[in-house]
């Protein structure tokens, strides 16, 4: 009789052992999710991700402001070409005026 018992307390043991273990699993897992979800409604994390948003649009802005400032450098060097060489061809005419009416 006591081996029986002794088997029948160790199948009853291991049969437990794994329904507590699968209860154990799953209450970790479910307290792990509350976790997560909590996290991601916490007010600090959407503070933190719309500050993100608001970095990632200013260095956007940043970057287009750095084209477009290199491109007015570009119009600003060719209109001071032309206006250099607008002065040569002035200079000239007036000597050139000059020139015809003496």
């Amino acid at each position: 009789m006591d081996n029986i018992t002794q088997i029948i307390a160790t199948i009853a043991g291991v049969l437990t052992s794994g329904a507590i273990w699968k209860y154990l699993e799953n209450r970790m897992k479910t307290k792990a999710q509350e976790r997560k979800e909590r996290i991601a409604n916490d007010d600090g994390v959407l503070y933190r991700d719309d500050l993100k948003s608001r970095v990632k649009n200013l260095e956007t802005l940043l970057a287009n402001s750095a084209d477009e400032k290199e491109e007015l450098r570009t119009q600003v060097l060719n209109l001071t070409a032309e206006v250099n060489a607008l002065r040569v061809k002035v200079e000239f005419l007036e000597k050139e005026n000059q020139r015809l009416k003496g």
